[in-house]
């Protein structure tokens, strides 16, 4: 017998599971409500939230945290790309410094 594929889901920006949407509105109604009524603080510094923007990526960050399926945000994707071609261009170097160092000293 044949076996049957199954179709590819697109995921959405929410999640996929009904689970991660109900997370995600929770957390997005919850966060636009203390925004609405200038309760809403910014990370460590304490400060008031005064742009919607900043008050949604807090919103979805919140989320993630609480387990939504939620892609990374743009930012840490790029984070996570510079810092891995850091740690090999490091290594890199390192290895070069160390044989030349062994070479000048077997001299």
């Amino acid at each position: 017998m044949a076996t049957k594929k199954k179709a590819a889901k697109k995921k959405t920006s929410s999640g996929s599971g009904p689970k991660s949407k109900r997370i995600v509105k929770n957390k997005m109604k919850s966060t636009m409500h203390e925004f609405k009524h200038h309760e809403l603080e910014s990370g460590r510094s304490g400060k008031k939230v005064k742009n919607p923007k900043q008050a949604i990526a807090i919103g979805l960050s919140e989320a993630r945290r609480a387990g939504a399926d939620i892609p990374p945000s743009p930012n840490q994707r790029k984070r996570g790309k510079k810092t891995a071609s850091k740690k090999t261009a490091s290594k890199k170097t390192s290895a070069k410094k160390k044989s030349a160092a062994k070479k000048s000293s077997r001299r």
